[in-house]
């Protein structure tokens, strides 16, 4: 291999393109954490919440098990995933609203979901799934866009 091809594998794009696969990988590590932190708040939830499998109780406990998800995943990708030393308010503003965008995809395929899937872990489970994505590329290019 010569200098000149050594370097250029070496190179600023080929760099970045290891530092973004990182980060794709620990922000999955997060995010299985804050599946977690969903599914036991999720699960607590059903427990304590009557009638758990009524519309509008199933949105109140997907919601606020999503969210403290959404909360355990800033916390550990700021720390971690992205090394961010950005102002944490407005940080955690960005990031809480795109978990507010998330939330909402999840509730949306919830909603179409539902008739095929009833109210319980699997529809949790697939509505979850469905707004990881958002949440991974919106919050690497718009909440920790300055850390790149």
């Amino acid at each position: 291999m010569s200098a000149q091809t050594l370097s250029e594998s070496t190179g600023p794009a080929t760099k970045q393109r290891h530092r973004g696969l990182r980060q794709f990988v620990k922000f999955g590590i997060v995010g299985a954490s804050g599946f977690v932190v969903n599914l036991v708040v999720f699960t607590l939830l059903q427990k304590v919440v009557p009638n758990h499998a009524s519309n509008p109780q199933y949105y109140f406990i997907y919601s606020g098990a999503f969210l403290s998800g959404g909360v355990s995943n800033y916390i550990l990708n700021r720390i971690w995933t992205f090394r961010s030393d950005a102002h944490l308010g407005r940080e955690g503003a960005k990031f809480m609203s795109v978990s507010l965008v998330a939330l909402c995809v999840g509730l949306t395929i919830s909603w179409l979901g539902q008739p095929y899937l009833g109210h319980g872990h699997k529809l949790w489970f697939v509505s979850t799934v469905g707004a990881i994505f958002v949440n991974f590329f919106v919050n690497k290019y718009w909440t920790f866009r300055s850390v790149d």
